[in-house]
């Protein structure tokens, strides 16, 4: 299939990932900067599958330096403080954690009050857990699966998340070590 990256026609087999198409158009350097890559106006994790379509595909590569990049950074810095705190505080229940303009979020529900001495319990764990340099991994799942994973991981508000989602539409996990979590995505690699 070709694909054209940043005005460049390149080839790459089905199946192949994002980053092996811009690694094929992009030079050294432009290649290396690269943290996830647009086709078209979607936002794709530099491991997921090229998408296949009958019309040229513009791949375009997103570094850390754009608004797009900073909001994949903060978002995959919001699910690393998210295995933080389960790490350390297994009971608190999980529910959103996005990006957002100046930093990301994400919500608890905990017996526990994150004061000063847990917030520096859980930078220090989340310094381990980059240090780690584990592997973040999306599967999906249709959604009684997907029900099925979130009860077993005890986790209340993303079941009541996966229950308005419509029938057939893809419910997406991402899996960093021991943590799981219910995303759209995408994070860095």
């Amino acid at each position: 299939m070709q694909v054209s990256v940043e005005g460049k026609m390149v080839e790459v087999s089905d199946g192949a990932s994002c980053a092996d198409a811009l690694k094929e158009g992009l030079s050294g350097k432009r290649f290396k900067a690269a943290i996830a890559c647009k086709a078209g106006d979607t936002l794709l994790d530099l491991t997921a599958p090229v998408p296949t379509t009958t019309e040229t595909l513009t791949l375009t590569p997103v570094t850390a330096d754009t608004p797009e990049g900073l909001g994949l950074i903060r978002h995959s810095a919001a699910h690393v403080m998210a295995a933080a705190v389960k790490k350390l505080f297994p009971a608190a229940k999980v529910t959103i954690g996005p990006s957002i303009e100046n930093g990301f979020y994400y919500d608890f529900d905990s017996e526990v009050t994150f004061g000063p001495e847990q917030l520096r319990a859980l930078e220090k764990e989340m310094k381990k857990i980059v240090s780690e340099n584990l592997r973040i991994e999306r599967f999906t799942l249709p959604k009684d699966e997907a029900l099925e994973l979130v009860r077993k991981m005890e986790e209340p508000y993303k079941e009541l998340l996966i229950e308005r989602i419509p029938e057939g539409e893809e419910i997406s996990f991402y899996r960093q070590g021991e943590f799981t979590d219910l995303c759209a995505g995408p994070h860095l690699d």
